[in-house]
């Protein structure tokens, strides 16, 4: 989270989101951004919205990609001054340059410390406006030789969902761009919060931005095959001493076998799943006031305190004490966990 936000949570002022519609914008990542960020979540209980979203544009009327809808009524390019975060979605013109004002509206953005996202194809955006010369970032995979000629100064990474540079992230695809939106709830208000709008979405609660972009069969083939009946038997385990070869006999499948599956379905690894589950039960238990961090480490599986404070640093950025201060209960408050 960048300062300013982190400023605004600590003032109790709603977090602002403007996002960029731009000619031919893509209409998926628009509505990524608005359910992301935008709708109202009376089921988490709190005391005001997680997020305040403004649909910013260049003109008073946008025909978005193919002309599948125009958009009217939007907010101009001056609104993105008092946003906290700037999300740019992609569109599929990406050679043809960017809007002037919007490219400048990307600039003042990122010049005054607020934090700018890219969705898709957006990343074209974010280096054409000079955001990204030397920094890492990704696009879509089928756009990253066009992106690598235009912006050589740019280090694509264009096998991975989604990169964090600090105030600058960049998502690969238009579903990467949940796994991205979801990262960034994540962060801002913690893994309790991030599973909610997660579970809302009916969409993985977290895949690291690590992972491949794209699977050898995104749909499997046999219903038989599905992971999820072994995915909600092991996240009822977490703190057992689970391997492997022991989620695999329970698929009644080989160790390979269940590799497969695992990197058809979700992506990435049964060990590396299993350590991300770890992590988010951990830091739900922090979040709800646990403050041993050997009673975390054992109830989450994770085993030491040290293995803790390496994985929980390494996933969030943070170390238990800085997440309890930042998303743990008020101070005496009891705790429930």
């Amino acid at each position: 989270m960048t300062q300013g936000s982190s400023q605004r949570a600590e003032q109790g002022r709603t977090h602002k989101v403007a996002v960029i519609v731009d000619e031919g914008t893509n209409p998926f990542e628009v509505g990524v951004a608005t359910e992301l960020f935008g709708l109202p979540r009376p089921e988490l209980g709190l005391p005001r919205p997680l997020y305040e979203v403004m649909l910013c544009t260049p003109t008073r009327e946008v025909r978005m990609n193919h002309g599948f809808f125009t958009m009217t009524g939007g907010r101009g390019l001056d609104a993105v001054d008092s946003a906290d975060t700037l999300v740019v979605p992609g569109r599929p013109d990406n050679v043809v340059p960017r809007d002037p004002a919007v490219l400048d509206a990307i600039r003042r953005t990122h010049a005054r410390g607020a934090r700018v996202m890219s969705l898709c194809t957006g990343t074209f955006a974010l280096a054409e406006a000079g955001l990204l010369d030397g920094r890492r970032a990704t696009t879509h995979w089928m756009w990253a030789e066009a992106f690598r000629a235009l912006h050589p100064k740019v280090r694509l990474e264009s096998d991975v969902l989604f990169v964090d540079e600090g105030g600058i992230l960049t998502a690969a695809g238009s579903a990467a761009a949940l796994d991205l939106g979801l990262y960034v709830v994540r962060r801002d208000h913690g893994a309790q919060i991030a599973n909610a709008v997660s579970r809302r979405l009916v969409f993985a609660a977290h895949r690291d931005g690590g992972q491949r972009q794209f699977v050898e069969r995104p749909v499997p083939d046999v219903p038989d095959e599905s992971l999820a009946p072994l995915l909600t038997w092991a996240r009822a385990r977490l703190g057992e001493p689970l391997t492997v070869a022991e989620l695999a006999a329970r698929a009644a499948v080989s160790p390979a076998t269940l590799h497969r599956r695992f990197r058809t379905q979700l992506g990435t690894t049964p060990l590396a799943w299993l350590t991300g589950e770890r992590v988010a039960l951990a830091c739900r238990l922090i979040e709800r006031g646990e403050q041993r961090l050997d009673v975390v480490a054992a109830r989450s599986g994770l085993g030491t305190a040290a293995n803790l404070r390496a994985r929980v640093r390494l996933e969030t950025g943070l170390s238990p004490s800085a997440y309890r201060r930042r998303f743990g209960p008020a101070a005496g408050e009891a705790v429930t966990a």
